[in-house]
């Protein structure tokens, strides 16, 4: 994979779509945001070791202890409570970043000593035991990986040592912040006592080299199309899409009758239940048993039915919809190899509990109605494009800068267009040449590092945020081709360098394929390691990750 490659415009369902400068900004203001709330967590308990320890104070925070006592041992690597803290302050750095203020459905407090607050009450665990566990789960993994990657002979490039050393010199800037004289004593704040930036240097090149060896080991493996085409053979429809109209039924909209308690709490009796099922099958079957040819013939179907009145009700479109995406409720009905144009029908929704005793129950909780529209193999090829991304500049009166969500004035996009009208102009005035694009792109776009030429290799679609999607999968489309589209993050003036070698379907299999080899080997190299747990007392367990 190329480097290029690795820098998308990616488009993850219902979450933002950011581009790479963007996706870049954000890692980093997520970083100070996490180093924050790791560094008022162990302030809140350095302060209460400070109170408790008095004298001892300055001997206790030498860090002798915690970088004499071993708390963990992988294979041939004695890890000291220093090293540990590493890991552990990073666990749960990685949670709090990807659950955030979601973090109390998971039943964690952050206002509560971690060690004081139960995880697994079946199992007597804390939420500092989760964390030590996944603790060392990682260290097992990185140490691993970082020894396969010693036996194979594969070292971190320069680029990416420089990156390493870079990331870590700048902790000073934090350290400065935050009020401290050196990053040292930043880093034990952070991480407790023994941390420093030679030991974190350390940790972040073992883990650099872990993760990259990692990728590199993905990167390397290629298929032939003989081994496309036997992987295919085995399910063929998992690598196709579907596109169909569904509606659902809810049997709870069919429910009557029923009993009100003085507290408005209305409950309903079997038979109104099992009534309410019934309703919502016959509104199904009466549904799939009209004359219906069109998607717009089954809306009006669903509006005029009687549960409907006065609501706003229709089918959903699902659009070249993944295998994998398709509800299992009636995925074996659209996928069928026999399904044509226009079917219609409807499936059961169902669910199943189990009692005390095993009994198990199946509940129908409604229908849905299906209408079938047709099937693509994906054997289209993938797209190869250059961009050059203008953004707008925002310009706050107080100097502030552009902020996520903020909207752009009308004379700040019209700016911006400005711009990239007068950059395609100026291309076209040259050589016009897809070389001349890319230097084009190297000095003004603001995506990328400015080494790529804006260029986007086997991009997929839906890969990419809408309007650049539907630029470069335009059935239109054709080598040279020149065009301007808007987005969130400004305007993107774009060069289509053609179709890639590889089809979207190919790009498909060959990715279950490597990530189910990676997986394997990724499994045999950490399986065959051996652990031995230590003395993990100087783990920072009673971390509070934020103040009442």
């Amino acid at each position: 994979m190329s480097a290029s490659s690795k820098k998308k415009l990616r488009k993850e369902q219902e979450a933002a779509k950011l581009t790479d400068k963007q996706l870049s900004e954000q890692k980093e203001a997520k970083k100070t945001k996490l180093y924050t709330i790791a560094f008022v967590a162990v302030m809140t308990a350095l302060l209460v070791v400070a109170i408790c320890i008095g004298v001892n104070q300055v001997i206790n925070n030498s860090g002798i202890r915690e970088k004499n006592t071993i708390a963990y041992t992988v294979g041939d690597h004695k890890i000291n409570n220093v090293e540990m803290n590493y890991f552990y302050l990073d666990a749960v750095n990685n949670f709090y970043s990807t659950y955030g203020s979601y973090a109390s459905m998971f039943g964690l407090d952050t206002t509560v000593a971690l060690d004081q607050q139960t995880y697994d009450e079946g199992a007597g665990t804390t939420w500092a035991d989760y964390f030590l566990s996944n603790a060392k789960d990682n260290a097992k993994s990185v140490y691993a990986l970082a020894d396969a990657a010693e036996a194979a002979g594969y070292t971190l490039s320069e680029e990416e040592l420089t990156s390493v050393e870079t990331n870590v010199s700048n902790i000073q800037g934090y350290a400065a912040i935050y009020g401290y004289s050196n990053a040292d004593q930043y880093l034990e704040a952070m991480y407790g006592n023994g941390a420093s930036v030679d030991s974190y240097l350390e940790y972040a090149k073992l883990t650099t080299l872990a993760n990259s060896y990692y990728a590199s080991y993905g990167e390397s493996l290629t298929y032939s199309d003989a081994d496309l085409r036997a992987a295919e053979a085995e399910n063929y429809d998992a690598y196709s899409s579907y596109s169909y109209n569904a509606y659902y039924l809810a049997a709870s909209k069919f429910l009557e009758g029923g009993t009100t308690d003085e507290n408005g709490t209305t409950t309903y009796s079997d038979e109104e239940k099992a009534s309410s099922v019934t309703a919502a099958e016959e509104a199904a079957k009466a549904l799939t048993a009209e004359e219906i040819t069109s998607v717009e013939e089954l809306d009006a179907a669903i509006a005029a039915l009687p549960v409907n009145e006065g609501a706003d009700a229709s089918s959903t479109a699902y659009t070249d919809t993944l295998y994998s995406s398709v509800s299992s409720t009636y995925s074996d009905w659209v996928t069928d190899s026999s399904r044509k144009a226009g079917d219609l029908t409807y499936v059961a929704n169902t669910s199943t509990s189990t009692d005390d005793s095993g009994n198990e129950t199946t509940t129908v909780n409604g229908y849905y109605v299906i209408y079938y529209i047709g099937s693509n193999d994906n054997t289209f090829p993938l797209a190869n494009v250059r961009h050059i991304l203008i953004a707008p500049e925002h310009n706050h009166e107080d100097g502030e800068t552009h902020e996520d969500g903020e909207t752009y004035s009308p004379e700040e996009l019209s700016a911006a267009k400005a711009t990239a009208d007068d950059l395609l102009v100026q291309w076209k005035a040259g050589d016009a040449t897809e070389e001349s694009f890319a230097q084009l792109a190297n000095e003004n776009s603001a995506d990328g590092d400015g080494t790529t030429g804006g260029l986007y290799e086997n991009v997929y679609p839906g890969q990419m945020v809408a309007n650049f999607n539907d630029w470069c999968f335009d059935s239109s489309r054709k080598p040279g081709d020149t065009g301007i589209v808007e987005s969130d993050y400004g305007y993107h003036v774009m060069y289509y360098v053609g179709d890639s070698d590889l089809t979207y379907r190919d790009y498909m299999i060959q990715n279950e394929l490597r990530n189910a080899d990676v997986s394997e080997w990724y499994n045999n190299n950490v399986d065959a390691v051996t652990t031995t747990d230590g003395n993990a007392k100087y783990v920072r367990t009673d971390l509070v990750l934020s103040r009442s």
